[in-house]
């Protein structure tokens, strides 16, 4: 396991939103079962060089340099059964998509895709609203796109 900055542009990542705020014991649980799991993470025998970050207390960013072994099928759906199974103990959803990650001045906000279109054509959520893009699959565009207005994102087709 390596600092996640260490990773290179091209790494392969997979980004999971929790449905809430992780604060303290909640963040803890997460990070220190996550991080047991990537420090002995492997695909076909071979340790992955792999990190993570930790973004808002909601988003966790687990990347493999795929440079120097690529995850495998059955190494990923190790990381998902993890998190899968650690759902239950902090109290949130981390693992599954069809949700909309936005920031308010209140805070990060999550909403259905319908919910998200009839906050739109309400007016609670502008054309300069940040959102979350979690389909992210590369370390690049976790660094520059993760979040933008929603007119320049993946929601621009609600407007």
């Amino acid at each position: 396991m390596v600092p996640f900055d260490a990773l290179p542009d091209s790494a392969r990542i997979w980004v999971f939103a929790s449905e809430r705020p992780l604060l303290g014991a909640s963040a803890d649980t997460l990070l220190a079962a996550v991080d047991q799991f990537l420090s002995e993470w492997k695909a076909h025998g071979v340790p992955l060089r792999c990190g993570r970050e930790w973004r808002d207390g909601r988003f966790l960013a687990v990347g493999v340099d795929v440079t120097a072994e690529n995850a495998s099928g059955c190494s990923i759906d190790g990381l998902f059964r993890t998190l899968q199974q650690l759902e239950k103990t902090i109290g949130s959803r981390l693992v599954g998509g069809g949700r909309v990650f936005y920031r308010t001045k209140s805070g990060i906000e999550t909403a259905t895709l319908e919910e998200f279109s009839e906050r739109v054509k309400r007016g609670d959520v502008a054309l300069e609203t940040p959102v979350f893009d979690i389909s992210l699959t590369d370390a690049a565009n976790w660094r520059t796109r993760f979040e933008q207005p929603a007119g320049r994102s993946w929601t621009a087709r609600f407007f």
